[in-house]
């Protein structure tokens, strides 16, 4: 991941942490081995991701749209087709 990914990433972290309670207290900071390898979509946008699926394994996805949606933003803010 580019600095500036890096950079990017850390601010959609710190944009998500305000809007889903529990995640500022994880860390957005990529090890150096992850900054020189492009980001694969499997591994974007952990903190969304957690949220949305835990919201859909506890009340099924009819009930997760607003965490769906936040997952997607995160991902087309990473430069990501959704």
């Amino acid at each position: 991941m580019g600095r500036s990914q890096s950079s990017m990433h850390q601010k959609i972290h710190l944009f998500w942490a305000s809007k889903i309670p529990g995640l500022a207290a994880t860390s957005p900071a990529p090890s150096d081995s992850q900054e020189k390898k492009p980001l694969k979509p499997c591994c974007a946008c952990p903190e969304t991701k957690k949220a949305r699926d835990a919201c859909v394994i506890e009340k099924g996805e009819e009930h997760c749209g607003h965490l769906i949606e936040a997952h997607k933003e995160c991902m087309r803010a990473l430069g990501f087709k959704i």
